[in-house]
């Protein structure tokens, strides 16, 4: 089942506010709140709507330092990458945790106290995994990001091809 335009109403409104009642929300789109609710409803059923989740301010809890470590692992085998990644996921410094392909296997995202606690985090947990075969780590001076995406519309097939003879 696609998302249609009310649904995409929806979710950019939640986006937005994702604290507001659903009379609320009713009302900004223009809806009866029953309608509401069942489309809300649908969309986390559906699971288009994942959670509900509050934006922390890295700063304001003592982590004010992000950096980018990008990870090869050796062997490149599923038990290796599974291990690290679910290992690496646990880790409280962690924001995120991305399986890539190319040169590097995983970029791992995460949030610090300081450049000390970065060399610390890099040394006593990502480095010292037995599967590492290399490893590289990013300061992030600025880091920008969206809080909402935007719904695109549905791919609409391309029109058949004609030979020309």
């Amino acid at each position: 089942m696609s998302v249609d335009e009310l649904d995409t109403a929806i979710l950019a409104e939640l986006q937005r506010d994702g604290r507001q009642t659903n009379r609320e929300l009713a009302e900004r789109i223009g809806i009866a709140p029953s309608t509401c609710l069942e489309r809300v409803r649908s969309l986390r059923s559906r699971r288009v709507i994942e959670g509900f989740h509050a934006e922390v301010n890295l700063a304001a809890i003592g982590r004010p330092v992000q950096a980018l470590i990008n990870v090869r692992l050796h062997p490149k085998i599923r038990e290796a990458v599974e291990g690290f990644r679910d290992y690496v996921a646990a880790l409280p410094e962690t924001l995120a945790v991305f399986v890539v392909s190319g040169g590097d296997d995983f970029i791992i995202q995460v949030a610090v106290r300081d450049a000390g606690h970065l060399r610390d985090f890099v040394l006593d947990h990502v480095s010292r995994h037995r599967n590492i075969a290399d490893v590289r780590t990013s300061l992030v001076y600025d880091h920008i990001r969206k809080t909402s995406v935007e719904v695109l519309p549905p791919e609409r097939p391309s029109p058949p091809r004609t030979r020309r003879g």
